[in-house]
């Protein structure tokens, strides 16, 4: 067991879960995957399809007849990130494909690795297949070569990332993720739906709702309802909530008819229960002069009255946001608004970046532009005061019986998380004594003894 480091990033995905050791002959593939989960998904289609074709899938560069690196381009210390592990790669196995966001400026990959064997960007699912043919010919057994109903995943077996939606309409000075994958395209609400109810008859206990724009979900589709499904946030997410799972929902705008979904996470009512208490929302900052700037709404004093209709509707609500700071122009006056913003707010978990420039985003041609101590500083100021609101909220929460889903379970003891947890980018729940019986998505009932700065402990 470990406990939670304070400053996870919240762009980052688990760490991949890989499968079954390959058969005698079996062509294997490696895979990196970098970035967000969002980019973890694209990796679990990949590898669908490639052990569809007879693949095996190897954890490693040994053995691998050729790797292929999943890679972020999401800021510029993501990029580096990406050609080191491309570097590696090429070092330890010699055969290399590239994709994913950074894939989209191949030219800045070639001009580091010239060897590499081919170049693609995000979603180019085809492309990425036709290299790896021509690296590693397939050869599948068709009576042996069984693939799961519910496709590769690399997860753990009882949650699973489903991603609704492709792209983003915003344009945020900051952000080039828009240019790298286009303009929101959803998925159709059925198809949505079928692939979560596979994944719940496979054993999936929890179900993460992912996107680049959860909100926005079905916008394109004029929210139209197909085969019985209407493509909208708030009939997807109570759909999902029929299935038994547990439903969060990751990157919430705070659109107005966000309010709708309230009902579906508070404890009471009807549809109360159907979706997790749990709003991860990316407000990035509140002053508006910085808001902006960054293109995004000012709108920070309508949000605080938004967090409060939300708390007065489900008073279990969890809220967790990520910030900015050090946005190019942001002043002692604009940063001092959002801590004090923050304290206001009371948000429950906070991630926090420090601003970066990134090739081909207009922030990087604005003004005045922060000097790197100060962005640590304001960094160092913002996530004690984060701390300090988490610690406080989890000690209010000693003596509680809340229910928690078991993650992990070790010689030392249980890793779970509450339903106010995401994996990877949240708390952690201990429990440390008579968790023998308890195996991962094991969802059960415990009386928290103990809180720290952003974990709890309890006991059956």
């Amino acid at each position: 067991m470990s406990q939670n480091p304070p400053q996870l990033r919240p762009d980052l995905a688990p760490a991949p879960v890989f499968d079954a050791a390959p058969r005698d002959g079996q062509p294997t593939i490696g895979m990196v995957s970098l970035g967000c989960p969002k980019a973890l998904v694209d990796s679990e289609r990949i590898l669908t399809r490639l052990r569809a074709e007879g693949y095996a899938i190897s954890p490693d560069y040994k053995g691998a007849g050729a790797v292929i690196v999943n890679t972020c381009g999401f800021l510029d210390s993501a990029k580096a990130e990406s050609l080191q592990a491309i570097g590696e790669a090429l070092a330890e196995n010699g055969k290399v494909i590239v994709t994913g966001c950074l894939g989209a400026e191949p030219e800045y990959i070639t001009g580091a690795h010239p060897s590499v064997l081919a170049v693609t960007g995000p979603q180019q699912y085809e492309q990425v297949l036709d290299a790896v043919h021509v690296a590693v010919p397939p050869s599948p057994d068709p009576f042996i070569d069984l693939l799961p109903a519910s496709g590769v995943k690399l997860t753990p077996r009882h949650y699973s990332y489903l991603k609704i939606s492709e792209g983003c309409n915003h344009a945020c000075k900051f952000c080039i993720i828009p240019d790298m994958r286009g303009k929101l395209v959803s998925r159709p609400a059925h198809a949505v739906i079928r692939e979560a109810e596979k994944l719940v008859e496979a054993g999936v206990r929890e179900l993460l709702v992912i996107s680049q724009d959860t909100s926005a979900y079905g916008l394109d589709r004029k929210f139209a309802t197909e085969r019985g499904h209407r493509a909208h946030i708030t009939d997807l997410a109570r759909d999902l909530g029929s299935l038994g799972a547990w439903v969060r929902l990751h990157y919430v705008y705070p659109y107005p008819h966000v309010r709708d979904l309230i009902p579906l996470m508070a404890a009471h009512g009807e549809t109360g229960g159907l979706v997790l208490p749990y709003l991860d929302i990316p407000f990035q900052h509140v002053h508006p002069d910085t808001l902006k700037r960054m293109a995004r709404p000012a709108a920070a004093a309508r949000t605080l009255d938004e967090i409060a209709a939300w708390r007065a509707a489900c008073p279990e609500i969890t809220l967790r946001s990520t910030f900015i700071v050090g946005y190019p122009g942001e002043t002692e006056a604009e940063f001092q608004t959002l801590l004090d913003w923050l304290d206001e707010a009371q948000l429950d978990r906070v991630g926090c970046f420090q601003y970066e420039n990134v090739k081909g985003a207009r922030a990087n041609d604005l003004p005045d532009h922060v000097p790197d101590e100060v962005k640590q500083d304001r960094w160092d100021r913002f996530m004690e005061k984060a701390q300090t609101i988490s610690e406080a909220k989890l000690a209010a929460k000693v003596g509680q019986r809340i229910e928690v889903i078991v993650d992990a379970v070790d010689q030392d003891g249980a890793t779970c998380r509450t339903k106010a947890d995401a994996p990877e980018i949240d708390g952690n729940l201990f429990i440390d004594e008579g968790f023998e019986a308890l195996s991962p998505g094991d969802i059960v009932s415990v009386t928290v003894d103990e809180a720290g700065e952003y974990d709890l402990w309890g006991r059956l």
